[in-house]
């Protein structure tokens, strides 16, 4: 049995299944398998908390096309809740708590009898609270009992023809702010600008943009970072992410890594 087998399988004995698609390739293949199994008895849902980039969104509704599953686009503000927007180092908790509500309600409203997510098993050597809050609700992660790492997801997401095979892992707009900075829609939206804008200007896929109280901190894949080795193509983009709001832009020369601010900062 392939490991794509073993996790259609997974859903076998269940009747009506919701998952929780992000839009990255993880809950991707996921929903592929729960479609594999179920057709029309698996609902993939997107939550659109206002923290979710409209690439990431773009990506979902795509996602959902290629596979045929029905799609549904969920829509709250995550910045009326203040556990949330004061950013300590359980953000992803509270973010992913609340999200377990909204999903609780939508899977008694269509009689699901399992909610699933795209955690694999590499996502649990990380610190990762909002894992721990999804699990806390009941939430289950096929690609961790199926034993999937993000490698093996990956190759079965190409071999399953998903588009998103060789995505980019992304994260919510708010992990390019430091824990101990609050959570604003101003700094939210200038990070999405400024990401676009640094993607466009370099044709980089990995990319971050933190916001540092107002200092733009780009990081690339270590393999990108040339693409912003051209000093004239540098300054027009500091004076773009100038006119956004940045007051000081740097590059970070070691590249992107998951987690680089995860620390408080006053």
């Amino acid at each position: 049995m392939t490991k794509l087998e073993k996790l259609v399988n997974w859903f076998g004995d269940k009747k009506r299944v919701l998952v929780a698609l992000s839009g990255g390739v993880d809950s991707a293949l996921v929903a592929y398998a729960a479609f594999q199994k179920l057709k029309n008895d698996a609902i993939a849902v997107t939550a659109d908390y206002k923290t979710l980039s409209q690439e990431e969104l773009n990506s979902a509704k795509q996602i959902c096309t290629e596979i045929g599953i029905k799609h549904i686009i969920i829509s709250y503000d995550e910045l009326e809740n203040e556990n949330f927007v004061q950013n300590d180092k359980n953000r992803c908790f509270y973010c992913r708590t609340e999200l377990a509500t909204h999903l609780d309600a939508l899977a008694k409203q269509y009689n699901v009898d399992v909610i699933v997510d795209g955690t694999n098993l590499d996502d649990l050597s990380d610190y990762r609270p909002g894992i721990k809050a999804l699990s806390d609700n009941g939430i289950k992660s096929p690609l961790v009992e199926a034993r999937f790492t993000k490698q093996d997801v990956r190759e079965e997401a190409k071999r399953s023809g998903l588009s998103v095979y060789d995505r980019p892992s992304n994260s919510c707009l708010a992990s390019r702010i430091p824990w101990g900075q609050r959570v604003t829609m101003e700094r939210l939206a200038r990070i999405e600008v400024a990401e676009a804008m640094v993607k466009q200007s370099t044709g980089a896929k990995q990319v971050r943009v933190r916001d540092l109280n107002g200092v733009a901190k780009i990081e690339l894949a270590l393999d990108e970072l040339h693409t912003l080795s051209e000093k004239s193509k540098l300054e027009e983009l500091e004076s773009k992410l100038h006119q956004i709001g940045f007051v000081s832009v740097m590059v970070d020369p070691d590249g992107y890594k998951p987690g680089k601010i995860n620390v408080i900062v006053d």
